[in-house]
């Protein structure tokens, strides 16, 4: 199965919703949307506060929180959570393929310490395919 991880976003409705219209203001996320709609399988949000979320799940309240000037600790932290909530969801079964459409701090979230946190990276390197996918398209448009 190819499941397909899309980044939150800085843009957001102003009240609570579903992930899939929280993000909605950011035609980044509605790009990135809509290709992982046609060419995945499944897909989810990847959040800073909530780590991995179901598009179609409970609504959630606005926040403003990102990875983009977070220290290399809550990288780690985050990524670690992001592992468990994927392993809870089974979706780092074996044959599975997970492909990330977001910028560089969320897929290479603890890059520099990568031999600190051996755990992430095998399950990185065996299921992870990166993708540019959704950069390319801002950058086209």
């Amino acid at each position: 199965m190819e499941i397909g991880l899309v980044s939150c976003t800085k843009a957001k409705e102003d009240s609570a919703s579903t992930p899939r219209e929280l993000y909605e203001p950011s035609a980044l996320f509605r790009k990135a949307r809509s290709y992982v709609e046609e060419n995945h399988d499944v897909w989810y949000v990847l959040s800073v506060k909530y780590n991995v979320l179901d598009p179609d799940g409970s609504p959630i309240e606005p926040y403003d929180e990102t990875l983009n000037n977070a220290g290399v600790e809550e990288r780690r932290e985050w990524s670690r959570a992001v592992v468990g909530q994927l392993r809870k969801r089974d979706l780092l079964a074996e044959g599975n393929t997970l492909v990330i459409h977001a910028g560089k701090a969320y897929w290479l979230a603890t890059y520099r310490d990568r031999h600190d946190d051996d755990l992430f990276w095998d399950l990185i390197e065996r299921h992870v395919q990166t993708t540019r996918a959704a950069e390319q398209q801002r950058r086209h448009d």
